[in-house]
């Protein structure tokens, strides 16, 4: 009699056990579906807070094109969240993404755009050499280290002749 009773209460115990395993193991899993849809929602916020940052950031990019370079801004669809938080969004300008790219990295919680990066070629056309009005010497240094074509485009897009 005292085995049978030690065997039941085995078995329940294993029931027991083998039952909030189960339990666990559920709601492990559709805490994990949930977090799945969150992430979605995450990605949702980003997408519309990025098309609603787009304005400001064409007049970012207006703001320091003051050779009135820029005649098209072009942003890609792709909008990615880094690891702290903020919303990147690439684009060009002119349609020529391999030259004059950009990114924008948005600052989701501020409603700003925290830092903007562009493609060296990009960057270029927006120096101010007002700034170096009295050393042309520093300006003529920078444009001989293009080629004829590539200082005459730069030329041109500045919105100067070569002399």
């Amino acid at each position: 009699m005292k085995n049978t009773i030690k065997l039941v209460s085995v078995l329940v115990v294993i029931i027991l056990v083998s039952v909030t395993s189960l339990i666990v193991q559920y709601n492990k899993q559709s805490q994990s579906k949930n977090d799945a849809v969150k992430e979605k929602s995450d990605q949702e916020k980003a997408e519309e807070f990025a098309e609603k940052m787009k304005a400001k950031i064409e007049e970012h990019l207006h703001k320091r094109d003051i050779h009135n370079f820029i005649k098209t801004i072009t942003f890609e669809k792709n909008v990615t969240i880094n690891p702290m938080g903020d919303i990147t969004i690439d684009g060009y300008v002119n349609n020529e993404p391999e030259k004059y790219g950009f990114s924008a990295s948005l600052q989701y919680r501020a409603k700003k755009i925290g830092s903007m990066s562009y493609d060296p070629d990009l960057s270029d056309r927006f120096i101010d050499w007002e700034e170096y009005k009295g050393e042309p010497e520093v300006k003529e240094n920078y444009l001989k280290s293009f080629t004829k074509e590539e200082r005459e485009q730069y030329l041109k897009d500045i919105g100067e002749k070569e002399k």
